[in-house]
């Protein structure tokens, strides 16, 4: 009996530290905004319309907790569909304050998206890992995906560019 006991709590504090290695796993998706039209806070072309529709297509298969956009029209428009999907508000963002102690507090432990533009998505990802590694998006470079997951103090980076809509 004492055995059973043992191994019984043994599987019970194995499980309990899986989850706190979870809770204690961040993990950022951050992608750029979708095509935009010219011109002051622009809208949308048709084809940023559809590829905000392929990252809700995108995204579908993983967990998030939450999405954030700045309050441009063209990054909240391309967040949306995602948002959609997944049941979330899309909260805004300071560019001008991206990773601060407020922002780390509130998505600590969660599975975020982030939508931003050329030059602060990288620049996002630079502070997240405290190094200056990724520079300026193209200005005709839509679909670049950052994943950041920070983990037991450390971070690894995957980067992928998806600009074939055949990509789940």
């Amino acid at each position: 009996m004492k055995v059973l006991t043992a191994v019984f709590i043994l599987f019970y504090v194995t499980l309990s530290c899986q989850d706190i290695v979870k809770q204690n796993t961040t993990t950022y998706y951050l992608i750029r905004h979708a095509e935009k039209e010219r011109g002051p806070d622009p809208i949308l072309t048709e084809k940023g319309k559809e590829r905000a529709q392929f990252w809700a297509e995108y995204f579908k298969g993983k967990k998030l907790d939450a999405i954030y956009s700045t309050d441009t029209k063209r990054t909240i428009a391309t967040a949306e569909p995602t948002a959609k999907e997944f049941d979330l508000m899309v909260k805004t963002y300071d560019a001008d304050k991206m990773y601060s102690s407020s922002f780390k507090e509130q998505t600590a432990g969660k599975t975020v998206l982030i939508v931003g533009h050329s030059n602060t998505t990288p620049e996002f990802v630079n502070e997240i890992i405290a190094e200056k590694r990724y520079p300026q998006i193209d200005d005709n470079e839509f679909g670049t995906v950052f994943k950041v997951t920070l983990e037991n103090g450390k971070s690894k980076v995957e980067q992928e560019t998806i600009n074939s809509w055949d990509k789940p």
